[in-house]
């Protein structure tokens, strides 16, 4: 279980921006964004802070328990993006509203998750 401290600290680091699509929370105000398991309790993930991340209700409910995608450009099984360990930058990057994967990771991320949805681009623009 985590505590109010605990989320509150998850949100602070976060800058209260979705760690995977990087949504900030004020422009999506009537849904709480997440405090999630980047790898899942069924998984044997702790509920330590180095694997808690903030995440907008969309990413959250499309990441589930996954913890890897397929790189539609190699074909091949890649992890996800692991907000503990990857720099969003290096796999990421931000084109107006549109997030482009810039590696395996960046784009089996993108996909999974369908960080474009019309509604995402809609609230990041």
């Amino acid at each position: 279980m985590i505590d109010a401290a605990g989320r509150d600290f998850v949100r602070q680091r976060a800058r209260t921006r979705c760690e995977y699509c990087g949504l900030s929370q004020a422009s999506e105000p009537f849904f709480t964004f997440h405090i999630e398991h980047i790898v899942a309790c069924q998984h044997s993930g702790a509920d330590d802070a180095e694997n808690l991340a903030l995440a907008c209700y969309h990413c959250n409910c499309r990441k589930g328990t996954n913890l890897t995608a397929i790189d539609s450009q190699s074909g091949e099984v890649v992890p996800l993006f692991h907000p503990r360990r990857h720099d969003w930058a290096e796999h990421f990057t931000l084109a107006g509203d549109f997030v482009e994967g810039r590696t395996g990771i960046g784009t089996a991320t993108v996909s999974l998750l369908r960080m474009n949805a019309p509604d995402r681009r809609r609230l990041r623009s």
